[in-house]
């Protein structure tokens, strides 16, 4: 009788690929998956019994800010405690590595935390520095254009010459040559919104031959986002194309509500010929720098952090301007810096995003802010219980497939996301009927409820609900081209 590490019986099996669940009974060994079998005769020393429990694999986030806070923080909680066992950082066009000193940090890089932690002139430097803090959770990395620029560009208020282009490039290149996932672009921030289409195709070269991919934080998510999704889809089919991922697909304000049908058509329409995914949070509000040109007296904006009025953190604009008899687009300009949630979104669109089929699950958490958006937290619970379970928007499986098997795909990862035998042990185990996020908008840092235990390459992280002291995470280099 053949013996491993664990046993897993009893459980409701959603392996990730979007079957219908099965029950089966699961043995790893070796932080891999050796065996899945009904009437498995393996034995093991740790036995689970998962009965009334949905096995399926561990979460994959396609879309975080959480570049220092693998290191930093490397028990990754606000990720670990909703069942994720891996994360992509380095998105929106700003990342940790590769990092040449510079103090102020260009906006939105605050978002990463602060300058200090802003230390990896390369990006060996900082796969070597994750995998010294043994995070909690796996890491892939994308490379930022906007922090290629900070390196590069005496301003950023302006496109770079062909020489800055150059530099930009080579910096990519070594940074593909130790496993990035791919190039960030966030062309809606100033500090990007002067780069030209070619400055991002020249930066762009080398991600075809390398089998990497290009994610963007578009130039729009307003009026203007089908000319952005255009132009995305422009750099996916360039001399060399390679897979698009639009990160955090929306329509923004109250004037673009309801035209996610016209968004996903085109979608749908530039998917016939070039490969391109997407990614969305489940709330309808998003979280940044608060941002003048996003100041919109008939939403909701409520500041998080202000350098200058640190006093105002967790209050309404609108209230903030009252008090100081100054309308809201006053009051912004003499908050900043500062952070902001915007309850931007209708929420019709965001379920008719988060049902496509093309589009997967992702935070965009920001775990620096002191007041956080409750995604960081509750992201992945309030898939499975909010929107599944309660709103039926889509069955459990494909919740799952959402936040594993596509994820897994569109990221390249041939040995994630599904529950298969030799793949990776990175499982989650939660109880469908209890499991939803906890993270409200007043208070928004809770752990989230019913995920019972993750195991992250076999290693148990979190056991019968309580996070262990074992973290099993590592840097994974990119394997192939998204698909």
């Amino acid at each position: 009788m053949p013996e491993c590490d664990l046993l897993i019986r009893g459980a409701l099996l959603i392996d990730g690929s979007g079957d219908a669940p099965r029950e089966s009974i699961v043995a790893v060994h070796a932080g891999r998956i050796v065996r899945v079998d009904a009437n498995s005769t393996w034995r093991a020393e740790n036995t689970v019994d998962a009965k009334g429990l949905v096995l399926s694999p561990g979460f994959i986030d396609p879309h975080t800010h959480d570049d220092t806070s693998v290191i930093e923080t490397p028990a990754m909680l606000p990720k670990l405690t909703q069942g994720v066992t891996t994360v992509v950082v380095g998105n929106c066009g700003i990342s940790a590595s590769p990092v040449l000193p510079t103090n102020p940090l260009p906006d939105p890089m605050e978002l990463l935390g602060k300058p200090a932690m802003m230390q990896y002139r390369g990006f060996a430097d900082y796969l070597h520095a994750v995998n010294a803090a043994k995070p909690s959770v796996n890491v892939m990395a994308l490379v930022g254009h906007t922090t290629l620029r900070a390196n590069h560009l005496d301003r950023l208020d302006r496109a770079a010459t062909s020489n800055e282009v150059n530099a930009m490039r080579s910096q990519l290149q070594d940074a593909l040559e130790h496993g990035a996932l791919g190039l960030s672009t966030g062309l809606a921030y100033l500090s990007a919104y002067s780069a030209t289409l070619e400055e991002v195709l020249g930066v762009a070269e080398p991600l075809g031959d390398a089998g990497a991919m290009y994610a963007t934080h578009m130039r729009s998510e307003t009026a203007a986002i089908l000319d952005a999704m255009e132009e995305s889809f422009a750099v996916g089919r360039s001399s060399q194309p390679v897979p698009v991922l639009i990160s955090h697909l929306k329509c923004a304000g109250p004037d673009n509500w309801g035209r996610t049908t016209d968004v996903l058509a085109l979608l749908d329409k530039a998917r016939i010929k070039q490969t391109v995914h997407c990614d969305c949070y489940p709330y309808t509000a998003s979280s940044s720098m608060l941002d003048l040109r996003q100041v919109d007296e008939r939403i909701e904006i409520r500041i998080t952090w202000s350098e200058p009025h640190p006093e105002v953190s967790g209050r309404a604009l609108a209230e903030i301007a009252a008090q100081w008899n100054k309308t809201q687009l006053e009051a912004a300009k003499a908050l900043m810096p500062a952070g902001a949630i915007y309850h931007n979104m209708s929420p019709e669109d965001v379920k008719r995003v988060l049902r496509h089929p093309a589009v997967m699950v992702g935070s965009d958490g920001l775990p620096h802010d002191p007041r956080p958006h409750p995604r960081l937290w509750g992201t992945f619970p309030r898939v499975l219980g909010y929107y599944s379970r309660e709103e039926q928007l889509f069955d459990l499986p494909t919740a799952v497939h959402k936040m594993t098997g596509l994820s897994a795909q569109t990221l390249g990862l041939r040995d994630r996301g599904l529950i298969r035998e030799g793949f990776a042990a990175d499982l989650v185990l939660f109880d469908p009927a209890t499991v939803r996020d906890a993270a409200t908008w007043t208070d928004s840092t809770q752990p989230s409820i019913g995920i019972h235990h993750v195991w992250v390459n076999g290693i148990a992280s979190i056991t019968n609900g309580t996070v262990t002291t074992q973290r099993g995470g590592k840097f994974l280099p990119r394997q192939s081209h998204a698909a």
